[in-house]
């Protein structure tokens, strides 16, 4: 379990870092800037939330079960959170609109929120 969250840390790591590169250099032409805020927004929970997993797989008091319930918790949450951030950010150039969809930005938030909690709970009810 520990292995598989440091790789999804990297994988969203990795990923974050080549989405605020394109979002600095590919979109600044072709969104305002207040949209690319907006899209650096979704990067950087997506950065903070690669950390998370990572430091999270290095935790050795934490059952692998646990773990995977914040492994599930975080890929929801980064997906519906920053996903649709990207969505809103690009929503100009693309024929589908993103705001039809953007219910789900603060479901993805709320997932994020709830992998803190639960973390926080399984650090409080751990037993040395």
């Amino acid at each position: 379990m520990n292995k598989q969250l440091m790789v999804v840390g990297a994988v969203l790591g990795v990923t974050s870092v080549l989405l605020g590169a394109f979002g600095a250099h590919g979109l600044k032409t072709l969104i305002p800037a207040d949209a690319i805020n907006i899209f650096e927004t979704g990067v950087r929970y997506q950065m903070y939330h690669a950390l998370f997993l990572m430091v999270v797989g290095l935790i050795p008091l934490m059952a692998n079960k646990s773990k995977k319930i914040i492994l599930y918790l975080v890929l929801a949450g980064v997906i519906l959170f920053s996903g649709s951030i990207y969505g809103l950010a690009t929503n100009t150039l693309t024929s589908f609109d993103f705001k039809n969809i953007g219910f789900i930005t603060p479901i993805g938030g709320l997932f994020l929120i709830v992998s803190w909690v639960y973390l926080i709970v399984n650090i409080i009810k751990y037993k040395s």
